[in-house]
């Protein structure tokens, strides 16, 4: 075997944020698996495979830390949490009401005016941001390496739109959000 087919084969290419990655060499991948940028439910990939493999079934398997098990899957998630944070802007708009409310003394007028005018914009910000950094907590202790999108906490969407990715699950609290950050602009 020549030394340009064994460099050839000694090749790879990794799938992260649904993007391919690559080449890095076996050395590479092999740290990449220590330090967890690449670890159970990793779609990898070199010359002679016929598709994208699970790493734990290829034999960079080894280098797995087979003591940990495999991050829950979508299903078995607890996703309380982040269907709260789906309709975080509606039940932020009702806090921000409330607020108002009790600054006000119950003044109709005087709540409208401070809604209108965003004067408590902050409470749904907070509780989103609050939201999405629980979330992004509870994931972890499920197994997921959420190093790789987790200061997106602070940018909603895309933290939600992340997640669903990591977790393998539809988008759908990603557009009820969406959906519900529309209607609190309409408001």
């Amino acid at each position: 075997m020549s030394e340009a087919q064994t460099e050839t084969e000694g090749i790879w290419f990794y799938e992260e944020g649904g993007q391919r990655k690559g080449p890095v060499s076996e050395n590479d991948m092999i740290q990449f698996i220590k330090t967890s940028v690449i670890s159970h439910g990793a779609s990898i990939w070199k010359k002679g495979y016929p598709d994208w493999l699970k790493i734990e079934n290829t034999e960079l398997r080894i280098y797995l830390d087979d003591s940990a098990p495999p991050p829950l899957s979508g299903e078995h998630v607890n996703n309380t949490l982040v269907w709260v944070l789906a309709f975080a802007p509606i039940i932020g708009l009702m806090l921000e009401y409330f607020v108002a409310g009790a600054m006000y003394s119950g003044n109709a007028s005087a709540v409208a005016i401070a809604i209108k005018s965003n004067k408590f914009w902050f409470i749904t910000l907070a509780l989103n941001i609050g939201l999405a950094f629980f979330d992004e907590k509870r994931l972890k202790k499920a197994g997921h390496n959420t190093d790789k999108f987790k200061g997106w906490v602070w940018i909603v969407p895309v933290y939600l739109y992340q997640r669903a990715k990591q977790t393998k699950q539809n988008l759908t609290y990603f557009i009820v959000w969406i959906v519900c950050f529309v209607l609190i602009l309409l408001n």
